[in-house]
C-alpha cells in the first residue's frame, strides 16, 4: 500500500456557512477535528462520483457520497456546490482539509478539457469554489492506480495467474464511457501510476476482418483510435460495422431497443443472453481486440507485476472474459507469447476504485 504521509499543521477551512461562501479558520489543527475530512471525485463523462473521507491510518474511510449524472451539470464546479450545500451541516462540524479529483481526460497544467463531455476543469477555479487551497487534478486511470492498493481479494476476479514479480512494473486498461490507460511504476512494495492518453493511440487491425472494421469507420471518423473500438461507444461501432455490412440481420426488437436505451448495455445484454446472434458477434470481436490491446498495453509497460482490467464494462461481461478469446488475444504476441503468459491478469470489480483512489492521493500532500 502506499505510505500514508505524515500529518503536519495546516490552515483548515470549513465548507460552506449558511450564505454559500468559505469561511477560513487559521492556523488550526488537524488532530482538533473529530474527523480530518478529504473531498474526493471521480468524475466521467456519465456519471461524477462524488464522497467526503475521514482521514485514517490504514486508508480513508468513506462518510458520505453521492453521484450525479454529468450531461445534467455545466462543469464540475456546479456538482460541487450542489453536493457541498447538500452536506453543509456536516461540513461545518467537521473541516475539509484537502480534496483530489480523477478526471476523464489529460490533466495538463492543474487543468483538463474532457473529450467526452463539454467541460473545461480547472484546480484553481475548484479552489474559489470551494474555499481551500489543497486541491489536485489526477487523470481518472492514475486515481485508478492509487486505489489499486486499497482493494481486497474480493475485489479482483484473476483470469490469469502468471507470476507476479515483486520488482516488476505493472499497467491498468479500462474501458467505459472511453478508454483510458495507465502505467503502474515500481516503487519499493507499491505501484506509482502514471498516467497516458494511449486510449487515443491509432487502431491497429490484425486480421482480415478488422481491416474492415478501420475501413468502415474511418468512412465515419477522420481519427480512429482504440477508443473508437473499446468503449461503450466502440461496442455499438462493431455492431454497426457488423449489421451495415452483411455479417447478420438485426431483428425488430434489437432495433426498437437499440433506440430506446443504452447501445451498449443492450448489445452485450442480447450477446450474454444469445438472443442475437449478430450482438455475439460484435461482442466476440470486442473482447478480442479488447484482449489484443491489453497485451501491447503489458508489452509497452513490461507489466510483469501484473496487467489490471478496469472500468465499467468489464465486471458486465466478466463471464466473456473468462473464455478463451480474451487471453488467447492477449498472448498472441508473436515471440514474445511466452512472457505475456507469465504476467497476472486481473480484473477490478469494486467500482469505486478510482474513488478510493482519488481520496488516498489527496491524503499525500497533508
Amino acid at each position: 500500500m502506499l505510505a500514508q504521509a505524515p500529518i503536519p499543521k495546516v490552515n483548515v477551512y470549513r465548507l460552506p456557512t449558511e450564505k454559500g461562501k468559505a469561511q477560513r479558520v487559521a492556523g488550526s489543527k488537524l488532530s482538533e477535528a473529530r474527523h480530518q475530512m478529504i473531498l474526493a471525485g471521480d468524475i466521467g463523462a456519465t456519471k461524477s462520483h462524488v464522497a467526503l473521507f475521514a482521514v485514517e491510518a490504514e486508508r480513508p474511510k468513506l462518510l458520505t457520497e453521492e453521484k450525479y449524472r454529468s450531461d445534467e451539470y455545466s462543469g464540475l464546479e456546479e456538482v460541487l456546490q450542489e453536493f457541498l450545500v447538500a452536506k453543509g451541516d456536516q461540513i461545518r462540524v467537521e473541516p475539509i482539509l484537502a480534496a483530489c479529483f480523477g478526471v476523464a481526460g489529460p490533466v495538463v497544467g492543474e487543468c483538463s478539457k474532457t473529450p467526452n463531455l463539454p467541460w473545461t476543469i480547472s484546480a484553481q477555479v475548484i479552489r474559489e469554489t470551494v474555499g481551500f487551497e489543497k486541491v489536485k487534478l489526477i487523470n481518472d486511470l492514475e486515481a485508478n492506480g492509487y486505489g489499486i492498493p486499497q482493494l481486497g481479494d474480493d475485489d479482483l476476479e484473476i483470469l490469469q495467474e502468471g507470476s507476479s514479480r515483486a520488482d516488476g512494473n505493472g499497467a491498468l486498461i479500462s474501458a467505459g464511457t472511453g478508454l483510458g490507460e495507465a502505467f503502474l511504476y515500481r516503487q519499493g512494495e507499491t505501484f506509482q501510476p502514471v498516467a497516458s492518453e494511449g486510449g487515443h493511440a491509432d487502431f491497429a487491425p490484425r486480421n482480415e476482418l478488422e481491416i474492415e472494421l478501420l475501413r468502415y469507420l474511418l468512412e465515419r471518423f477522420q481519427h480512429v483510435s482504440y477508443e473508437r473500438v473499446l468503449s461503450g461507444l466502440g461496442l455499438l461501432n462493431i455492431y454497426s460495422f457488423l449489421r451495415d455490412t452483411g455479417y447478420g440481420e438485426e431483428p425488430v426488437w434489437l432495433r426498437e431497443s437499440l433506440e430506446g436505451q443504452d447501445p451498449g448495455v443492450t448489445i452485450s445484454r442480447a450477446a450474454l443472453s444469445g438472443k442475437s446472434d449478430l450482438c455475439v458477434q460484435a461482442l466476440d470481436l470486442f473482447v478480442s481486440i479488447y484482449g489484443a490491446e491489453t497485451g501491447n498495453l503489458a508489452l509497452k509497460a513490461k507489466a510483469l507485476g501484473g496487467l489490471y482490467v478496469g472500468g465499467g464494462i468489464a465486471p458486465k461481461i466478466i463471464s466473456k472474459l473468462r473464455e478463451e478469446t480474451f487471453l488467447k488475444a492477449f498472448a498472441d504476441k508473436g515471440r514474445l507469447s511466452s512472457l505475456m503468459k507469465a504476467i497476472p491478469v486481473r480484473v477490478i470489480l469494486n467500482p469505486n476504485t478510482a474513488l478510493l483512489g482519488a481520496a488516498h492521493c489527496a491524503t499525500l500532500d497533508m
